[in-house]
């Protein structure tokens, strides 16, 4: 080294998560970074948001000697959520829907290590963000996590109808879709609907691709609240160094059927998928409701969490 040239200082590694999950969210390869956006490990009020989802509105169980178990804890309104070894029960390809999982809540007096607190738990296996040959960026795990284990959230900001179809009416085939649309079918042929957007405010979830064989599966989590916690599990043993994926249409495993034929409104042209699947549908799925234009209708897209 010549007498004139100062030794390069050491390259901090990057902490996607700012410190605020219980891991570091590390970034590959050394010296890139995301683009920027707000870190957060859990949903904020978004325009025109029906409800604050940090607000703590559920009653807490009794369970103040006895363990959380069906039957005896208001919490659990069908059966356990999860075995010994903290996995999602109800975790199956066969299934063309999962039951929402109701957690115990901040004004339960049952103890932070309650068989029915994992996803409140946050991150526990460290993730990696990662540039990919050809979907920007993606997420991987470094750890190797065991079926029905829970991966992380998808979080950002709770919109509005409204203000989820005019983000989405503005994005161009070029800009990274992160709006995701929730619908839960309820008692009495209601539909509960949740959008989601982390491309301002969000969590690690935001780096999750789609793909058509997913190794991930979206369940619906509540915990302080009604609004609900996007909550990602193993939908098989995933080795460290694989990419982390889910279906963006809400489905899991279910081949398409032709319903998401066509194009967004006003004739967008739809973004090509690059899962590279062996049943890939080579394009990404969209939320047709929010295209829809008062001229008419838009195709309706099946495909529900």
């Amino acid at each position: 080294m010549a007498a004139s040239e100062e030794p390069e200082a050491p390259t901090e590694p990057v902490d996607v998560a700012c410190g605020l999950e219980n891991v570091p969210v590390s970034v590959w390869p050394p010296g890139a970074r995301p683009g920027p956006f707000q870190y957060s490990p859990d949903h904020v009020a978004g325009p025109g948001a029906d409800a604050d989802p940090t607000e703590i509105t559920f009653p807490g169980c009794t369970c103040l000697t006895r363990p959380c178990v069906p039957g005896t804890c208001s919490c659990l309104r069908h059966e356990e959520n999860y075995d010994e070894e903290a996995r999602l029960r109800d975790l199956g390809s066969a299934a063309r829907c999962v039951w929402p999982v109701f957690e115990c809540n901040a004004l339960c007096p049952c103890p932070a290590h309650c068989g029915n607190r994992v996803v409140q738990r946050g991150l526990q296996r460290p993730l990696q963000v990662f540039r990919t040959d050809s979907k920007g960026w993606g997420l991987r795990t470094l750890a190797f996590i065991p079926r029905g284990r829970f991966v992380c959230e998808y979080a950002g900001e709770v919109l509005g109808f409204s203000e989820a179809q005019r983000r989405s009416q503005r994005q161009t085939e070029h800009d990274s879709n992160y709006i995701i649309a929730v619908r839960e079918h309820v008692a009495g042929g209601r539909v509960m609907e949740t959008f989601v957007d982390p491309a301002r405010v969000g969590n690690v979830g935001r780096f999750l691709n789609h793909s058509c064989e997913p190794n991930l599966l979206m369940v619906p989590v509540r915990v302080d609240s009604m609004v609900p916690r996007l909550a990602l599990f193993a939908a098989k043993d995933i080795s460290p160094g694989e990419e982390l994926s889910y279906d963006y249409s809400g489905r899991f495993l279910n081949r398409t059927d032709g319903a998401d034929e066509g194009r967004p409104g006003g004739g967008k042209p739809r973004k090509p998928c690059y899962c590279g699947s062996a049943s890939c549908a080579a394009f990404l799925p969209y939320d047709a409701s929010l295209y829809r234009t008062p001229e008419g209708p838009a195709p309706v897209q099946e495909g529900t969490v």
